[in-house]
């Protein structure tokens, strides 16, 4: 069984994002990525935001737990979450990569 994290309430998707976001920054920075995170993140959220702006429009797909704050047509936290998935994605791919890289 899973833990309830709904006990944030509207704020749940919001905490999640702040919490991963973190161990994304954490990993970026060890990795010293950071700029090589913000141009990807940069080509990749526009594209993120049509696809997201697209599927929450024809209702692939609901957000209950979240601020009820929208911006640009989309809540909040799924622009936080276009940040945050690229984010960790490159931050494990450069932490394992220089850590690979040293140990050779």
């Amino acid at each position: 069984m899973l833990p309830d994290i709904g006990v944030f309430g509207p704020y749940t998707y919001l905490v999640t994002e702040v919490l991963w976001g973190g161990v994304a920054l954490g990993l970026l920075w060890r990795a010293g990525a950071l700029r090589k995170a913000a141009r990807t993140i940069v080509v990749l959220y526009p594209i993120a935001y049509v696809w997201d702006w697209y599927t929450l429009t024809v209702g692939v797909f609901e957000i209950r737990l979240r601020t009820g704050i929208d911006l640009l047509g989309i809540p909040v936290e799924e622009h936080i979450f276009m940040i945050v998935v690229p984010a960790l994605v490159i931050g494990l791919h450069e932490t394992i990569h220089h850590r690979n890289d040293r140990d050779i």
